[in-house]
């Protein structure tokens, strides 16, 4: 993993480069949020991800390789959530600070 921080510019466009290869692992919309769309990530940050998949292609494997390919592109660990996992005490903070990477298609 990287030393460095990520900064916001520098994450939305190692996602994008990667657009294809996550819309082929079903994701319908991926948003940034925390530290790091904020611009405040350390060297340590891991880089929070709110992910929506198409429901036919939602599957555990698919969720598993979406978090592999996002942390080896990002260089950094990634937290991955679905909109379904969402506590309804922090969700709506997540949703309202949530920045699309790649909106729904």
């Amino acid at each position: 993993m990287s030393t460095q921080s990520l900064t916001r510019d520098e994450a939305i466009r190692r996602l994008l480069s990667i657009e294809a290869e996550i819309r082929r692992l079903g994701v319908r919309r991926l948003a940034l949020f925390g530290s790091v769309l904020r611009n405040e990530a350390r060297a340590d940050s891991d880089v929070d991800l709110l992910v929506e998949f198409i429901p036919s292609e939602k599957t555990f494997d698919r969720f598993m390789a979406l978090a592999d390919l996002l942390e080896e592109t990002l260089g950094h660990p990634v937290e991955v959530v679905t909109t379904e996992a969402l506590s309804p005490y922090i969700g709506p903070h997540i949703l309202a600070e949530a920045t699309d990477v790649l909106r729904a298609a």
